[in-house]
């Protein structure tokens, strides 16, 4: 495929001297009107340097340049060099790489295999998994498929909640008010429901918090029946924790939680001993960073036990010597951003240069309207019953809409699950946003059913086609604007994977395959594909197998299945 930006940056190079090929490349970009031009040069960064207007300089560079092969037109427009691509050449340019590489379409080397890791979900065990964890555990997926996508060597590690006092409350729960049969029937809501019973019971009894921390203190030193009893939690709760991450199609790496790194935590200690860099605080540990603008961070208790950031330190300096990391991505809430900062910059104390590799990827906060949708005990949301009432509902639509579908339960799975996925990440990972089911089961409008519709329509097209038709594709047929908005959206979706993994934001990805859905069924509906013409026939063809393809190559991006028939 000749690539349009490239082709443009070269011969823009030899009229620019002072800026080198890679800077003008990154200036090229696709106007937002349209009717301007296919791509467009802004020249206002050259008005100090040519001593000139923009307006005047794009002029100028019209003319210099001239005819172009590749281009139907150039133009100067209010500053920017507007360049018109032959609507006929682009059309056949870019619908046959696209059914040349077909689910590698979009797909690139950019990564190199450099080793990435990504953290995500992570999950306390014992602990609800709630709609407030959708967040962390989709964004992550996504990354981690944009990043595998573009030829990173990824790691996707679950980091579980596994370690803490927590444990040896929880411990003291279930040895006073815990039955084994009962917790297994259903763990979650009973751990949960005898851990807020232990914090009730602490209130008329402090003497209870006493021995929580005395069990927890047995669980690090290793004690039998305290890591009999921790493991049973940890079993228990991933068996749940499981079954949400295979409906919601996210898989791990490694699940080395807190707990993994208990035993490397006393050489972290030391180190930031040894380097002077903690001082004593009224018994505890502290590395002092009022200096950087932060507060204090505590390092250890004045009981000497350790702490969350004393872990995170502990994990960085693992996943370095094991992986030798290029980029180390946590994906956390925004509520983490100070711990970041000081862990960060305590690594940097610390003398290691790949703190800049080191990256908090954080994201805003999610509510519910419908707090009616938990079923269970608790004032939490499980996320599991989210994903069940979706996939309820979807399944009473199809009942009511296309009641002989075939294998109707996977399909109300695949729209209902992914519905709730597209609404999280359809919205940019630094807002907040309210959940709304009903919203997110709709149909129309920008949400993951009205996407997966569309592939849906692109394949019930397809089936209709007679293969044993075989014509040359009229391109020609193909200029109508209908026709060039759908291959110019299809042109951009490489760059905008990349702006994607540039940006840590998947939105980008979800409002692109919007953008497409739209397109296309603009184009569905102003040109008629089973026409008599062969060579128009076979050229609107070939468009719907470029949408059906780049359609799903950017749902499983943003992790979502993409159904053949709805």
């Amino acid at each position: 495929m000749v690539n349009y930006k490239v082709e443009i940056a070269k011969v823009l190079s030899e009229k620019i001297e002072m800026m080198s090929f890679e800077e003008i490349l990154g200036l090229v970009e696709h106007p937002k009107n349209t009717e301007m031009g296919d791509y467009a040069f802004p020249c206002f960064k050259l008005a100090k340097a040519f001593r000139k207007a923009p307006n005047v300089i794009a002029e100028e560079l019209a003319v210099a340049l001239g005819d172009q092969e590749s281009f139907e037109s150039i133009d100067a427009i209010s500053g920017f060099l507007n360049f018109k691509v032959n609507a006929e050449h682009y059309a056949k340019n870019v619908i046959e790489e696209v059914l040349e590489k077909n689910d590698q379409y979009g797909a690139s080397h950019y990564g190199d295999g450099k080793k990435t890791i990504i953290e995500y979900s992570s999950v306390n065990i014992a602990k609800p998994f709630h709609m407030g964890h959708i967040r962390s555990t989709m964004i992550g997926e996504s990354l981690h498929r944009i990043y595998k996508f573009l030829g990173y060597d990824t790691v996707a590690i679950n980091h579980l909640g596994d370690y803490g006092t927590q444990f040896g409350k929880l411990i003291v729960a279930y040895k006073l008010w815990g039955n084994r049969e009962v917790i297994e029937a259903d763990p979650i809501p009973e751990l949960l429901k005898i851990y807020v019973q232990f914090h009730k019971a602490a209130e008329e009894n402090p003497a209870l918090e006493d021995e929580a921390r005395t069990w927890f203190t047995k669980l690090e030193n290793e004690d039998a029946e305290a890591v009999e009893l921790w493991t049973l939690f940890k079993e228990m709760s991933l068996k749940v924790f499981n079954r949400v991450y295979e409906k919601l199609g996210v898989k791990f790496d490694s699940y080395a939680g807190e707990s993994f790194y208990s035993d490397k935590m006393p050489a972290i200690i030391q180190e930031l001993r040894t380097k002077n860099i903690v001082e004593k605080s009224e018994g505890a540990e502290i590395v002092n960073l009022e200096p950087y603008g932060l507060t204090p961070a505590l390092i250890t208790k004045k009981d000497g036990s350790s702490l969350y950031l004393t872990r995170d330190l502990a994990a960085a300096k693992f996943r370095k010597d094991t992986y030798n990391f290029d980029k180390n991505i946590y994906v956390v809430g925004s509520a983490q951003k100070l711990h970041f900062q000081q862990w960060m910059k305590i690594l940097e104390l610390m003398g290691y240069e790949w703190h800049k590799d080191c990256v908090h990827v954080e994201f805003g906060m999610v509510s519910l309207e419908e707090g009616a949708l938990s079923t269970r005990k608790g004032n939490v949301v499980f996320l599991e019953d989210v994903l069940d009432k979706a996939c309820e509902q979807t399944l009473e639509i199809i009942n009511e809409k296309n009641p002989n579908l075939e294998n109707k339960e996977t399909v109300a799975k695949q729209i209902g699950i992914g519905a709730v996925v597209f609404q999280e990440l359809y919205t940019s990972r630094t807002k907040d946003y309210a959940f709304s089911l009903e919203k997110t089961l709709s149909f129309e409008g920008e949400t993951g059913p009205y996407v997966q519709y569309t592939h849906a329509r692109a394949c019930s097209v397809l089936r209709k086609v007679d293969e044993s038709i075989k014509a040359t594709p009229d391109y020609s047929s193909l200029t109508d604007e209908a026709s060039k908005d759908v291959v110019r959206t299809l042109s951009k979706f490489g760059e905008i994977v990349l702006l994607a993994h540039k940006n840590y934001e998947p939105h980008t990805v979800a409002r692109y395959v919007v953008e497409l859905a739209q397109g296309f069924n603009r184009f569905y509906h102003d040109n008629p594909i089973l026409v008599d013409d062969p060579g128009v026939k076979a050229a609107r063809v070939a468009l719907v197998k470029a949408v059906k393809t780049v359609l799903k190559n950017a749902l499983n991006l943003v992790c979502l299945e993409a159904p053949e028939k709805m």
